[in-house]
């Protein structure tokens, strides 16, 4: 039910010491059912990867901590330090995107069997939008979570819409918001 890819300096910040132990990068991989079927699907991870490292089985309490890491971000340099960002991308293509992406010190993992990438940027410039922008073009998204205020300020929190979009959905919400009362500014730059 979830599968998740922590480089070595993400898996390093985990509490969880069979993840920040080894100083290695950590694939995760989350299995929730009937008790036969968890023991034997992990019975059938060890034997298709033991062979290529370690293979470990975190109990609840530990498994718990971990997954609640991966889902706060907390695997990342501290928020209040970086800007975050959340990329979705096809899968097949994360390792490419991620390194096209991830600006110079920026951290990252992959969550989602690679579909979500998590990047925590220096926040000054434009917290490496420029970069993680031109990355997903055209083959996903990108949404600055957390940031400063004053890169909040500089950079669109959602990835920009191309003109005829942008324009569609300007008239729409004309339509539904004539005042212009509901979330001004909030979901794209008002004009």
């Amino acid at each position: 039910s979830g599968l998740a890819h922590l480089p070595a300096g993400a898996a390093a910040r985990s509490a969880v010491g069979r993840v920040s132990g080894p100083a290695c990068a950590v694939t995760a991989a989350r299995l929730e059912g009937p008790e036969a079927s968890v023991l034997a699907r992990c019975a059938r991870l060890r034997d298709m990867f033991g062979a290529r490292g370690e293979v470990e089985e975190l109990h609840r309490r530990n498994a718990l901590v971990l997954w609640r890491e991966i889902g706060d971000c907390a695997l990342l340099a501290d928020p209040p330090e970086r800007a975050l960002w959340r990329l979705s991308v096809p899968p097949a293509r994360a390792a490419e995107i991620a390194a096209a992406a991830a600006p110079p010190g920026g951290a990252r993992y992959f969550d989602q069997a690679g579909g979500l990438i998590w990047i925590a940027a220096a926040a000054d410039g434009d917290a490496g939008a420029a970069a993680i922008r031109k990355a997903v073009a055209g083959r996903g998204h990108a949404t600055l979570v957390r940031a400063p205020a004053a890169v909040r300020a500089r950079v669109p929190v959602f990835e920009p819409q191309p003109a005829p979009l942008a324009a569609l959905n300007a008239r729409v919400k004309k339509q539904f918001d004539p005042r212009g009362v509901l979330n001004p500014g909030r979901m794209v730059a008002e004009a």
